[in-house]
């Protein structure tokens, strides 16, 4: 299915374009223990059986407790699998998210990924340059180039952005190779249209968080009337037609359910005819 198969980036990094976001398995707002940690792993587990080989995470989800998860769930990890990170953030006390974007404290962010997955060297890390309200324009060259540093030293093997716009991605291009870009995008926010094609041109991979809505899931009559008619869930479709908006898309849907993992991988084989990629697209109009 034209759906399913694998990203490759001009770097030569190789996800499955359906992947696994581990955020939920941390407790409620993603801060604290997981209610189920049996069950947390029995996810994480039957992610990679399935054939997933792209895992998305951050050490400050819980913080810590995610990848402390996928280190007791994945270990030894396979050959094949590219758990991506990203660096940018703190969490207080409180659980408030505070971003921290200094040079030497992305550094330290970093290393505490790297002791906390256990590997010699992280696949892939994003720097989050902006706030889930969207991106800015502000430079990263000082941040960008901290972490690049440590890719020269081998501790990071591809580098990508989050929450980035077009200008700060030519900005870091000029640094290092950019291999994923990692903002909000979905049915409902297509304000990166331009964003997707062009990393779509330029072999950039285009990895939506938040494609089910997030925090404030996504509900259209029009999304439920598409999906009812193809037999399918509405989270399904709305996958399907992210996964079938570019081929630069690939995606990281998190859940700490089997149940919803099962139907979110399902959703790579739905292939959308065009009268409902049309009826789909009047959505984010």
């Amino acid at each position: 299915m034209p759906q399913s198969g694998f990203l490759t980036p001009a770097a030569g990094l190789r996800l499955s374009r359906m992947g696994y976001g581990a955020m939920q398995l941390a407790g409620p707002n993603v801060f604290g223990p997981p209610k189920d940690r049996d069950q947390a792993v029995a996810v994480l587990r039957a992610a990679v059986d399935s054939g997933i080989t792209h895992i998305d995470t951050a050490d400050f989800y819980g913080p810590v407790v995610v990848n402390e998860l996928i280190r007791e769930a994945l270990q030894p990890y396979a050959e094949d699998l590219r758990i991506v990170t990203k660096v940018g953030a703190r969490r207080s006390e409180d659980g408030s998210w505070v971003l921290s974007r200094d040079p030497e404290d992305l550094k330290a962010q970093v290393r505490e990924n790297l002791q906390h997955l256990d590997v010699e060297t992280l696949d892939v890390v994003n720097l989050r340059v902006g706030g889930y309200e969207g991106p800015n324009d502000e430079p990263v060259s000082e941040q960008f180039g901290a972490l690049a540093e440590l890719q020269r030293e081998g501790l990071i093997r591809h580098l990508g952005l989050s929450c980035a716009s077009g200008k700060q991605l030519t900005e870091a291009q000029g640094i290092a190779p950019v291999v994923t870009v990692q903002n909000l995008y979905n049915l409902a926010n297509r304000q990166d249209d331009a964003l997707v094609d062009r990393c779509a041109a330029e072999n950039i991979a285009f990895v939506p968080f938040f494609p089910l809505g997030g925090f404030t899931p996504l509900q259209s009559a029009t999304l439920t009337t598409v999906a009812e008619r193809l037999g399918a869930s509405p989270q399904q479709v709305a996958l399907a037609w992210l996964l079938q908006r570019s081929p630069a898309i690939g995606l990281i849907p998190g859940t700490s359910s089997l149940a919803h993992l099962r139907e979110n991988i399902a959703a790579a084989d739905l292939t959308l005819p065009a009268d409902a990629i049309a009826e789909l697209d009047t959505i984010g109009q």
